[in-house]
């Protein structure tokens, strides 16, 4: 159950919901996890606006993007990986209205340590998620 934390100079995104949405929609497809409310309700994105005085690179240019992906350990092998960055930086140009800022668009995968994260006041080890992800199919 990724976490994903955009960050970008004020003004860049228009609909920062849609865009949350579909970047985390975009990373459940890419671990191929089912379509369970367990991963749909406890995937999310946040997108954070900087002032643009806040972000630069070693030039002094302001107009970059850096989506920050936080997933269990494991889940993504090197073609999700591939695939995973390739669509998330598609859908942030999309969602600025600017092609170009895909060149300008830093993505970073962070594995978590198993149990090294939690939700309702767990750490939940990987072994964990994929027992309430059986219990849930079985429950279906």
């Amino acid at each position: 159950m990724p976490m994903i934390d955009v960050y970008a100079a004020e003004g860049t995104f228009a609909d920062k919901h849609t865009l949350a949405q579909n970047l985390a929609q975009a990373v459940m497809r890419w671990e191929q996890v089912p379509k369970l409310p367990l991963f749909s309700d406890n995937t999310a994105a946040f997108i954070h606006d900087l002032p643009a005085e806040a972000i630069a690179n070693a030039a002094g240019a302001s107009d970059y993007v850096r989506v920050q992906v936080l997933t269990p350990v494991g889940v993504l092998d090197r073609d999700k990986q591939l695939g995973v960055v390739q669509e998330l930086t598609e859908i942030v140009a999309s969602a600025a209205g600017d092609p170009g800022l895909g060149e300008r668009t830093w993505v970073l995968l962070t594995e978590s340590p198993d149990g090294g994260w939690g939700i309702a006041g767990h750490a939940d080890t990987n072994a964990d998620i994929a027992a309430a992800a059986r219990a849930a199919l079985a429950g279906q």
